[in-house]
């Protein structure tokens, strides 16, 4: 299948300032791809490339197999969704969706026929009437919503859409534009520095840095083996631990020793784990590290830990422990009788572990 989207070696300055660096991504139709990172990485400006509001200082952009180097914003076959949904005040809702058919000289007929499908998809129909300023934040981003969804575009993109939202609504919101690519089939570009909102509606994500690409994979590459260390810290709430370690070969695989605190350094056996340098940095998961007893498997190994610290979190509990001199987060379940100031043997599932170079950040397993 060809991708509807392709970006070969994008570069984007501003004077001397290189924003974007050799940017690669391409995506299939269907696909529902997030862009994601800090502040500053340059993923909305990667948008803006894409939907050609910014031009690009070298390499290509391809929608649908056609070259969009040259090609403006209008005649791109794309819908954007903004941050600040940028309605026209002083149009109806019904208007504001329509507004963009009209002007493109679609009838009267095909503009009412698609109005009431959107409307009835994102349950706005008793907003058709009301005015952008009698609406809340999250009715505006429907209307911003079904302005994008009439035009049936070969590409959708979403600028950061859900941040002016508060947390309950941000979450409703999701679930409806995860519905939506499901039901539309739609291929969409999505921003925003939520790892969260990332892990929950992405088929494929881009994890960027400084206007580097840092990763690109399905959600659960991401997370489970993360290609070095800036994005094991980035993604994934709360954060992997990572835990300065000592690797020594061992018969069959490798003796992992952390320090403890003033105690005796914790050592465990990974039997998986070969060619590691003699310093390693430890990758663990909260939810890779159990109590005793409540985690088996082939590669659990358990060590005695002392609690620092116990945060209750309804389903389940966090333990923070001290080890190779960094707060290690464990997460238990609810019931547990951890203790600050205790020992806990702990059961670390190194099935699980990602190992990564402290020189390079690079992933080594």
């Amino acid at each position: 299948m060809a991708p509807i989207l392709d970006i070969t070696n994008l570069r984007k300055n501003y004077g001397a300032t290189e924003i974007l660096k050799d940017i690669n991504v391409s995506i299939e139709p269907g696909d529902f791809l997030v862009l994601v990172g800090p502040s500053g990485c340059g993923k909305s400006t990667l948008l803006n490339c894409i939907a050609g509001l910014e031009p690009i200082s070298g390499g290509q952009i391809e929608i649908g197999g056609r070259d969009m180097t040259q090609v403006s914003p209008k005649d791109r076959d794309i819908a954007m969704v903004f941050q600040s949904y940028a309605l026209y005040p002083t149009m109806t809702v019904a208007k504001n969706i329509t507004f963009g058919m009209k002007v493109r000289g679609a009838d009267a007929a095909t503009q009412a026929r698609k109005l009431k499908e959107v409307a009835a998809q994102l349950q706005i129909e008793a907003l058709l009437d009301r005015r952008p300023g009698q609406l809340s934040g999250g009715q505006r981003q429907r209307v911003a919503m079904g302005r994008a969804l009439v035009r049936d575009p070969k590409l959708f993109l979403f600028d950061e859409p859900l941040s002016n939202l508060d947390a309950k609504l941000r979450v409703e919101m999701r679930t409806e534009i995860k519905k939506l690519h499901h039901n539309l089939g739609a291929t969409m570009v999505y921003v925003t520095h939520d790892q969260i909102e990332a892990m929950t509606l992405a088929t494929k994500i881009v994890v960027m840095k400084g206007g580097v690409v840092q990763q690109i994979g399905t959600p659960a590459e991401i997370y489970n083996k993360p290609a070095n260390l800036f994005v094991a810290d980035f993604m994934g709430s709360p954060a992997m631990n990572l835990i300065p370690a000592r690797a020594q070969p061992n018969g069959q695989g490798t003796r992992i020793e952390m320090d403890c605190g003033g105690s005796a350094p914790i050592v465990l056996k990974d039997s998986r784990a070969t060619g590691l340098p003699q310093d390693v940095i430890l990758g663990v998961r909260p939810e890779d590290i159990a109590e005793a007893g409540f985690r088996a498997g082939e590669g659990v190994q358990e060590a005695a830990c002392l609690i620092d610290m116990v945060e209750p979190a309804g389903a389940d509990t966090y333990v923070v422990s001290q080890l190779g001199g960094k707060q290690v987060t464990a997460r238990l379940h609810a019931e547990t009788r951890a203790q600050p100031g205790q020992m806990l043997d702990l059961a670390f599932d190194l099935s699980k572990v990602s190992y990564f170079s402290p020189a390079t950040g690079e992933r080594l397993n």
